[in-house]
Order: structure tokens, then C-alpha cells, then sequence
């Protein structure tokens, strides 16, 4: 790791200013410095980090390096191993700290994030002048994603969701530019569905949700008959042919309608994208050849609340999108 160092972070109150180590173009802290810029203890720092390792948020050998450090014991020079934390470790663990700095770096996080969707302030200039090309089309997705930001103040999961589109999703890129010239087709999708959902299954699996996870009493409770209709849509057929004739046509309606027809009094987003995974998974097809999700949550986070936020006349080019997505191209 090489010696060049930024300011990253400076607090309110001015007294705490982050000296970060630079390389591979990502920011490092040890625990130490963790436990400075959160103003907290390092027992707490610990806990968080291991329940971020423990639930695979994040992988432990990409964000985490052991770099040997001088340190002065009595009269000794003793060099030990620290452990120091990538950029990613550092959010994690932002969002999960309950201090008043960890509310002011959270704050601070959701203004960055917005910086690097809207202005693009966090792309390097030299991979700028290398691909121009790829630029234009984060440009043009960026247009696409930057309504989600005025919509709500994102929490980590759906910032992470947000950008897992624009970085991890190269294929994605090539599909939001399809978007923006109103060249997007449905292709290589899977074929007709072999499970049906029901109206019925559907709210038992909701039912089963709220038990296991404790939802409010409101949690899925209908307000009318437009959660049936959107079960019953999905599969309406005309002269005989379906109108959503593969699967992942079927799910993209399934999660657009179920977001935007607000049928019960709480949980809309949340129930819409656990049937859209559970209609998957229950047809084979939530898992690519490699076990792998073919969309990731965070990913589904973000296009839940990109349905939310768009208009009736855009429901097409949503639902492509969301085909495209977890075709078996992607």
C-alpha cells in the first residue's frame, strides 16, 4: 500500500478531520481511525464489522488488508499486522452506527451519493479520457436513475442498489442506453411459465412473511380489489395468445403492478418484490447455471422504487427494462 493520503471526511464541528491511505482506487481506515470518525468504541466498531462478514455483505479478502505498522512499546520498535478497511467497509459500518457522528456521516454519505449520480464528481478524469463511449451511456442511465434521489432519502441497501446498477451491471448499460433511443426489445426470455400463482397462494405468502418478520398490523392488509386484479393481469390473454407470453414478462408485471396499485395499507414495495422473487424462484429461473441471482436485492430495491417513482406512460420501457435485466443473457 503506498503512502499517498486525502481528507475524505471532515465533521461538522470541525475538530475531526480523516487522514485515509489511497490505493487501487478506494480509501483505507483501521479500526482506530473508524472508531475517531464515528466517535465510538472499538468493541461496537468490531460488532459491526463482523455482522457485515457474517451476512456476506460485503467479502472479507476485497475489503480487508493486513498492513504492517511500526508501533513504540516502552523502548521497542514492534511492527505488527493492523487490519485497514476499504471504502466499502467504512459505509457499512456508517449506517449502522448509532452515534451523532454516525448520523452527520450518513447525512454526508446520501449528499455524496448524490454528487456522484447526478454531477458524476466521482469518476476518474483518466478512465474519462479512456472511455468516452461508456461516459455518455452512464450519462444517459444516470438521467433514468436520478429521479429515485428526489423521491426519498435512500438508506444504504437502495444507495448500494443504485449504484450496483451503474457499476456492476455492464450488460445494464447497454440497456439503458436502448432505453433512451426507444430501441428496447424483449428478447432470450425463458418461455411459458410452468407455476401459476394464485390470488390465493399469493396472500398466504404474504401472510407467512409478516409472521416471520413482525410487520406492523397494517402490513398487508388490502384496501380494495386492485391486489386480485394485478394477480388476475398478468395473465390475460388476447385471441387466445397471453398477452405477457415468458416468465420474466409475467414477473416484471407482477412487481409494476403490485407496486403501483397501492393495494394494501402497508408494505406495497416490499410485498411486490417478494412475489416478483417468489415467482421466479417457484418457475426455476431466479438462479442463473451458477447459482447466482440473476437480479441482485439491492438491484430489485432500486428498480422497485424506480417503478414507484415513474409515470403510467412509461410503463412499457419499465417493464422491458426489467426483462432485460433477468433474461438469460444478463
Amino acid at each position: 500500500m503506498n503512502t499517498s493520503e486525502i481528507t475524505i471526511y471532515k465533521s461538522e464541528d470541525g475538530r475531526t478531520e480523516i487522514q485515509v491511505k489511497l490505493e487501487n482506487e478506494t480509501v483505507w481506515l483501521n479500526q482506530y481511525q473508524l472508531e475517531e470518525l464515528f466517535q465510538t468504541n472499538r468493541t461496537s466498531i468490531n460488532r459491526h464489522i463482523s455482522n457485515i462478514y457474517k451476512s456476506r455483505e460485503l467479502e472479507k479478502q476485497s475489503t480487508c488488508a493486513k498492513i504492517a505498522q511500526v508501533q513504540i512499546e516502552g523502548d521497542r520498535e514492534i511492527i505488527r499486522k493492523i487490519s485497514f478497511y476499504n471504502l466499502d467497509v467504512i459505509i457499512s459500518v456508517g449506517y449502522r452506527v448509532n452515534s451523532k457522528r454516525g448520523t452527520e456521516f450518513r447525512i454526508w454519505a446520501n449528499n455524496v451519493l448524490k454528487a456522484y449520480l447526478i454531477k458524476g464528481y466521482a469518476i476518474n478524469e483518466r478512465r474519462l479520457r479512456q472511455q468516452n463511449e461508456q461516459l455518455r451511456q452512464l450519462q444517459e442511465s444516470v438521467k433514468l436513475l436520478g429521479n429515485v434521489l428526489n423521491y426519498k432519502t435512500l438508506s444504504e441497501d437502495e444507495s448500494v442498489g443504485l449504484l450496483k446498477i451503474i457499476s456492476d451491471y455492464a450488460y445494464a448499460l447497454d440497456i439503458l442506453d436502448q432505453y433512451d433511443y426507444q430501441t428496447l426489445e424483449i428478447n432470450e426470455t425463458s418461455g411459458k411459465e410452468t407455476y401459476r400463482i394464485t390470488y390465493e397462494e399469493a396472500i398466504l405468502q404474504i401472510r407467512k412473511v409478516k409472521e416471520v418478520y413482525g410487520n406492523s398490523e397494517l402490513f398487508g392488509n388490502e384496501k380494495d380489489d386492485s391486489f386480485q386484479s394485478s394477480i388476475s393481469t398478468i395473465y390475460q390473454t388476447f385471441n387466445g395468445a397471453d398477452l405477457y407470453p415468458s416468465i420474466e414478462e409475467k414477473a416484471a408485471n407482477l412487481l409494476y403492478f403490485v407496486t403501483k396499485n397501492h393495494s394494501f395499507t402497508d408494505g406495497n414495495k416490499r410485498i411486490a418484490a417478494f412475489l416478483f422473487l417468489y415467482f421466479l424462484e417457484k418457475n426455476r429461473i431466479l438462479f442463473d447455471q451458477y447459482g447466482n441471482k440473476r437480479i441482485a436485492d439491492n438491484a430489485l430495491v432500486a428498480l422497485t422504487l424506480m417503478i414507484a417513482v415513474s409515470r403510467t406512460e412509461e410503463k412499457e420501457i419499465m417493464t422491458k427494462v426489467i426483462v432485460n435485466l433477468i433474461n438469460k443473457r444478463n
